[in-house]
């Protein structure tokens, strides 16, 4: 048994989706020694039918599944509007690979072989970033709905409707970066500070990471994307969230 602290939250349910039944079965002995309800799934399209009809906390998804791989499962997951967390194991540590699985929708990336205590330190900090974003959800004072310049986002859906009348479907990943933002409004938010929060900085080498997101948040919200009122960047440090609108300095 690892040397890792016990949850705090021992009620978490994990979906392993693995081909290899005794990793599979190895993984989800050690997850259900640190308290945590666990199943298990041998192919993509079993794994996909379990996430989809059951409500999981995490799911760990080896990328090489027969029937349907990793990434595909995971792209179908939110496509359906599951937007449960995804650590994506691989016997790969192609960069690129890395990028593919998070842009397919995963939370984190871990290359075979690992050790225990390195995987239950990726699950215990997915599942803390979640409950940090599930209670800033809850909070009275934020709220589940976020309202600027004729934008409405539903952090619980991650629905939003944008100022010209669209409605948009958020990555978990677009509304967490939001969230951090409009829990601040008017403050300085560094980089390394979301990539910490949103992802665990150790997933992404590089900050432009969040920098492209944001590109992505002023395209659905912003009335002028290239001259951003809301969304600012402040250079050599991070941005800030301005709620009313305020001109970009130079």
């Amino acid at each position: 048994m690892s040397d890792v602290p016990a949850p705090d939250n021992t009620t978490s349910r994990i979906l392993v989706v693995e081909d290899d039944l005794h990793l599979a079965e190895g993984m989800a002995e050690n997850m259900r020694a640190e308290g945590y309800d666990t199943d298990t799934a041998y192919d993509g399209r079993a794994g996909l039918e379990k996430a989809i009809s059951e409500n999981y906390d995490l799911l760990v998804l080896d990328v090489m599944l027969p029937h349907m791989d990793g990434f595909a499962l995971c792209r179908e997951l939110r496509a359906q509007g599951k937007n449960t967390p995804v650590l994506f194991l691989t016997a790969r540590g192609d960069p690129s690979d890395r990028v593919r699985g998070l842009e397919a929708g995963g939370d984190d990336y871990l290359t075979k072989p690992f050790h225990l205590d390195e995987f239950l330190l990726r699950i215990r900090a997915i599942l803390r970033r979640w409950q940090w974003y599930k209670s800033a959800v809850e909070k009275p004072a934020a709220g589940a709905v976020l309202r600027f310049a004729d934008n409405e986002v539903n952090f619980n859906t991650f629905r939003a409707q944008s100022w010209d009348g669209a409605w948009h479907d958020l990555t978990e990943k677009e509304a967490m970066i939001l969230k951090v933002l409009a829990e601040q409004p008017g403050e300085v938010v560094a980089r390394d500070d979301l990539l910490e929060k949103v992802w665990g900085y150790e997933v992404f080498p590089s900050t432009r990471t969040v920098d492209n997101f944001i590109l992505r948040l002023r395209k659905l919200f912003e009335r002028e994307p290239h001259e951003p009122r809301h969304f600012l960047t402040v250079r050599g440090v991070g941005y800030r969230f301005a709620p009313d609108g305020e001109e970009q300095e130079s």
